[in-house]
C-alpha cells in the first residue's frame, strides 16, 4: 500500500520525502478538501522531489464545468506530475459526472499519456450535497481513468468511517480492482486507521492532518509524523508476507 502525503509547498514536500512517503500530493487546503494550488507551486515541488517519488496534483472540488475542469487538468498535467486528481463535487448525477471525467481524461491523455487521472468521490456526500462515491468505480472504468478514490468533503474531524462502513468500502475497493484500477482511501484518517485501511485492500492511503504539526490548513508536514505512518505500513506489509 502506497503512502500519499498532501503538501502545500516545497518545504513540506522535502519533509514528506524524508518521511519516506510514496506519493507527494500537492494541494491547497485553504481552497477545499482537494483544493488546487498554483502551477508555480506544483513546479517548485517537482524541482525538489527526487524522480523516484511520485507527485500528484489536485485540481479542486470541481464544479460541473467540463471545459473549465479539463483545462485545469491539462494545466496540472504539464507540470510534470504523475497523477492529476479531481474531486467530483459539482456533478449531481452519473451521466454528468461521467461526461466531465471523460473530458478530463481526454485532455490529459492526448497531451500527457503517461499521467494518471484520479477521480475522487466524497464519503459525506449526503451532507455535502454531491455524488454518491460508490458510483466512482464505474465512472473510472467508463472514462478510462486510472485511480478511484474516496475522501471527505467537509473537514470537521469526522472520518470516512463516520459515513461509510467497512463493507461499503470493501465493495468499492473490490469493484475498482475488478476493473483493473487502483483504489485510494483518505478522509481525516489518523495513524490508528492504517491497519484498517490496509486490511480493506486499498492501494493508496492518504493523509494530511495526521502528518502535520497544527491543523490541516495552517499546520506543517513533519518528517517524523510521516515516517511513523510509513513504518506502520511497512510492518503490516512484512507481516503479511510471512
Amino acid at each position: 500500500m502506497k503512502l500519499l502525503i498532501s503538501v502545500t509547498n516545497k518545504d513540506e514536500a522535502i519533509e514528506a520525502v524524508f518521511g519516506e512517503a510514496d506519493i507527494i500530493d500537492v494541494k491547497n487546503p485553504a481552497e477545499g478538501s482537494l483544493g488546487a494550488h498554483f502551477p508555480r507551486i506544483i513546479r517548485s515541488v517537482r524541482e525538489v522531489v527526487p524522480r523516484e517519488f511520485e507527485i500528484s496534483a489536485a485540481i479542486g472540488d470541481v464544479p460541473n464545468l467540463p471545459g473549465t475542469v479539463s483545462l485545469a487538468a491539462l494545466g496540472a498535467a504539464v507540470c510534470e506530475v504523475d497523477y492529476v486528481k479531481l474531486g467530483m463535487y459539482g456533478p449531481k448525477n452519473f451521466d454528468s459526472a461521467l461526461f466531465l471525467a471523460k473530458e478530463v481524461c481526454r485532455a490529459v491523455k492526448e497531451t500527457m499519456p503517461d499521467v494518471k487521472v484520479v477521480i475522487a468521490g466524497y464519503a459525506d456526500y449526503q451532507r455535502a450535497g454531491c455524488l454518491n462515491p460508490l458510483l466512482i468505480p464505474e465512472i473510472v472504468r467508463r472514462a478510462d481513468a486510472d485511480v478511484a478514490m474516496i475522501d471527505t468533503k467537509i473537514k470537521d474531524g469526522k472520518k470516512i468511517f463516520s459515513f461509510l462502513n467497512d463493507q461499503q468500502l470493501l465493495s468499492f475497493i473490490d469493484k475498482v480492482h475488478d476493473h483493473g484500477f487502483m483504489a485510494a482511501i483518505a478522509g481525516s484518517l489518523g495513524k490508528e486507521d492504517v491497519k484498517r485501511v490496509y486490511e480493506l485492500g486499498a492501494d493508496v492511503i492518504g493523509f494530511r492532518s495526521a502528518a502535520c504539526v497544527g491543523d490541516r490548513v495552517k499546520g506543517k508536514v513533519k518528517r517524523e509524523r510521516v515516517l511513523e505512518i510509513k513504518e506502520q505500513i511497512r510492518a503490516l506489509s512484512q507481516a503479511s508476507s510471512f
